[in-house]
């Protein structure tokens, strides 16, 4: 069977995510659900259409920590602690990134922003919650699809930073 090229992966249904996850060789399984665009969180429908734990599937979020853009992935059942990022990353200051500059530098839309294959690699923190789960879920980088894959995989795939930097 013939390796398909990136751009191939992608024009067959792949994501740059599910992309980099089969060009990194590690075990992974997509989760496709219609998505509801009137559901007031992503995360929360993603846990209920999989019928998932929310405390297994992790939201990306895009803060500036001192003028940095960083990733922090945390469960969709709490929130990030922006403090705690800052201090996870040696910064001092944290604050949600401006949604469109998120979108233009990771290449996803908001909601599906996904933590692998971004445009522009940027720091990334997972909470360290992760490590409690066989496997977690995180965008597979659109509305409506999600991959499920072990937390150390994508800890490092991604180079993340394992701290406590979602609160409950």
């Amino acid at each position: 069977m013939a390796k398909k090229s990136k751009k191939q992966q992608q024009q067959s249904g792949g994501t740059p995510a599910t992309v980099a996850l089969t060009a990194a060789g590690v075990d992974f399984t997509v989760h496709a659900y219609d998505h509801d665009p009137s559901h007031p969180s992503y995360g929360e429908e993603a846990a209920q259409a999989m019928g998932v734990s929310p405390d297994r599937v992790f939201k990306t979020l895009v803060a500036d920590v001192d003028g940095t853009l960083t990733v922090a992935v945390v469960p969709v059942a709490g929130s990030l602690d922006l403090k705690a990022l800052a201090a996870a990353v040696g910064g001092k200051r944290a604050a949600m990134a401006d949604p469109t500059l998120a979108e233009r530098t990771t290449g996803y839309v908001r909601g599906g922003i996904s933590p692998l294959g971004q445009r522009k690699k940027l720091p990334t923190v997972l909470d360290e919650s992760a490590t409690a789960h066989a496997t977690v879920c995180v965008s597979a980088g659109r509305r409506g699809l999600e991959v499920e894959l072990s937390p150390t995989d994508l800890a490092e795939l991604t180079g993340a930073v394992l701290s406590p930097i979602g609160r409950v």
